[in-house]
């Protein structure tokens, strides 16, 4: 686990690493340049790199913290890429079944997957289903996610690097929106943000900007007409079990 600088979470947990390309969204992926990085660093579980991995070891860890958290799950992975195992993605889910005290939020790219395990997984009130969802080229991953069992449903649209327009945002609780960021950001233009803003006002859907991105995300910062918006779904946390 690791206290995260990602502004819609609080920590990160990754009991499986590793990934690979499979849309635009993923050209210039953080996580593989963070697995290098950490690979050279000589981090055990780095120690292939970006090949997928899982890790039985991780699987402990959220019984040990003391305080409720909100959690990313897999910010190195995808959980349900296929060279992970339905076995493996039962066991991560019995993990946050086991600890409704904690938020856990899990995001793929691989949506029809999802939809295809989804009947075989049990989801628990405290599990966050969300698809990221790059331009209007996999807009179809919104509706695998919306026929899922998961009581919070949410969209990351970033790297935003294309329109939405007239998003289908019945039974989607979260919207979250994001430009590139890194040495060759491509451009996210103010009116595409602004119109998912609008849409998601419309249907009183929490909507969540996380950064202008560019060459220097810091400096761009995250404002938006005027005023950072940080909507989130509603918290219900119950005693661990």
């Amino acid at each position: 686990m690791a206290q995260s600088s990602i502004e819609w979470t609080e920590m990160t947990w990754n009991p499986t690493t590793g990934c690979d390309k499979i849309s635009a969204g993923c050209k210039y992926c953080y996580a593989e340049i963070m697995s290098k990085r950490l690979q050279s660093m000589g981090v055990e579980k780095y120690k292939d790199n970006f090949e997928v991995r899982t890790h039985e070891e991780a699987l402990s860890i959220p019984y040990t913290w003391k305080h409720s958290k909100v959690v990313f799950v897999n910010s190195m992975s995808d959980l349900f890429h296929k060279d992970i195992s339905l076995d493996f993605i039962k066991k991560v889910f019995n993990v946050m079944n086991n600890n409704p005290q904690h938020v856990f939020q899990v995001l793929t790219k691989r949506a029809e997957r999802l939809f295809e395990l989804h009947g075989e997984l049990k989801w628990t009130h405290n599990i966050w289903m969300g698809v990221s969802v790059e331009n209007d080229k996999v807009r179809n991953r919104i509706d695998f996610l919306r026929q899922t069992k998961a009581r919070v449903k949410f969209l990351s649209l970033e790297p935003l690097i294309g329109p939405l327009n007239n998003l289908n945002l019945e039974s989607i609780d979260w919207v979250i929106v994001g430009g590139e960021s890194g040495h060759k950001p491509r451009p996210m233009k103010p009116d595409w943000v602004l119109d998912i803003q609008e849409q998601c006002e419309n249907k009183s859907v929490a909507f969540f900007f996380k950064q202008w991105g560019g060459k220097n995300k810091k400096a761009a910062g995250r404002i938006l007409n005027g005023r950072t918006y940080d909507e989130m779904p509603e918290i219900e946390l119950q005693h661990s079990v």
